[in-house]
């Protein structure tokens, strides 16, 4: 009888995004083939933990500040420093004979790491060198991607490098708006971006820290929120466009979803349309054809300028008035949970969310593998 694969499914962490994360894994641990694999749950504090003992995902739902989880009976933990109760990598064979007897030996070890830990320290390249550094395959992409990905100012500039329709938009540093002051990145966003535009900080996901601002005189206080997520801001031209998103799929040859539409219940898609009120998504998004094809088509390039990997969900504008593209950003580790976009599309393009979650899986060892072949010594000759 063969063995089944033992998947760590981390989640939590320390961002802002925690508790989507929290969201996030108890579906896909839900809908994990449990024929096929194993959960490992690994559950992160707000404060930097990782828990592995009892149920660390009740613990970090109940522990809604940070305080208590992983100080009652539960042991804080780095995987593979702290003794009998680390996560210990399976190594390369365990994933070249993925579901043999030759699979991971020993309770601890993983055969590959579910990342679900979403913003800051979670899909900006963090987590991911740590699974590098640990040996481990992990689902999604790798360390260059995931910050390329979490970074809007300079994935943009990357989507603009490569040709790809983005929205006119300024970056301000925090050194450079305490420098010049409020007075002057005021007449000069209006006189470049123009009103309405959208504030936003330039590493934060679930739009957290956006606002959309109509005048000049409410620059100051939006770009200061915004200076509280993130060294970086962004003020972008605001555009009467329809939203849409694809979801993207594969490694070296990936695939793109139909695309959805999202209507927010609000002015915008913030984070409280997108977790706590009802928007709408339309899956599939009401396109004509030829529009779908061009929004995947952008998609599958947004995906392949970022050097990803796995998944990724692409964001466009659709300009109401000209009927142009533009590409809004890309979520290299978008949500999983129950509203989320990503696995809808999936499941309107004919794979099912547990089948999704099987062939992330499988990318993840494809890429593994793949890496395994290169050389990570050199001698000399002569």
């Amino acid at each position: 009888m063969s063995r089944r694969m033992r998947v760590g499914v981390i989640f939590g962490g320390r961002s802002v995004e925690h508790e989507i994360s929290l969201i996030s894994a108890r579906s896909v641990m839900g809908a994990i083939n449990p024929e096929c694999f194993e959960v490992v749950p690994i559950g992160v504090t707000k404060d930097g933990r990782w828990l592995t003992s009892g149920d660390p995902l009740r613990l970090l739902q109940q522990d809604t500040r940070g305080e208590g989880a992983g100080r009652a009976g539960v042991r804080p933990m780095l995987p593979g420093l702290s003794g009998s109760q680390s996560v210990k990598p399976a190594g390369p064979r365990a994933a070249s004979s993925a579901g043999s007897e030759e699979g991971a030996s020993g309770s601890g070890s993983l055969d590959v790491v579910f990342p679900l830990v979403h913003g800051i320290y979670g899909e900006d390249g963090t987590l991911q060198g740590l699974l590098e550094m640990a040996d481990l395959p992990y689902v999604g992409a790798g360390v260059l991607g995931s910050a390329l990905g979490m970074d809007k100012d300079v994935s943009r500039r990357l989507f603009a490098h490569h040709g790809l329709p983005v929205v006119a938009t300024r970056r301000i540093g925090r050194n450079e708006w305490s420098r010049e002051g409020p007075s002057f990145w005021q007449s000069t966003i209006v006189s470049e971006i123009g009103l309405p535009c959208f504030v936003k900080p330039a590493g934060s996901g679930s739009s957290v820290g956006v606002s959309k601002v109509a005048s000049a005189a409410a620059l100051t206080s939006a770009v200061e929120m915004a200076f509280e997520y993130d060294r970086k801001v962004l003020v972008e031209r605001a555009v009467e466009a329809r939203e849409i998103e694809v979801a993207v799929l594969g490694n070296d040859d990936p695939a793109a979803s139909v695309p959805g539409e999202v209507v927010p219940c609000g002015e915008f898609y913030d984070y409280q349309a997108k977790y706590l009120k009802e928007s709408q998504l339309l899956v599939p998004a009401p396109l004509e054809a030829a529009k779908a094809e061009e929004a995947r088509r952008l998609a599958l390039e947004a995906f392949r300028a970022l050097e990803l990997a796995g998944m990724a969900r692409v964001d466009l504008f659709l300009d109401r008035a000209n009927g142009q593209f533009y590409i809004n950003e890309i979520n290299t580790l978008p949500g999983f949970t129950p509203v989320s976009m990503y696995p809808r599309l999936w499941e309107a393009s004919g794979l099912s969310y547990r089948d999704l979650v099987s062939r992330l899986i499988s990318l993840a060892l494809e890429r593994y593998n793949q890496h395994k072949l290169l050389k990570t010594s050199y001698s000399p000759s002569g």
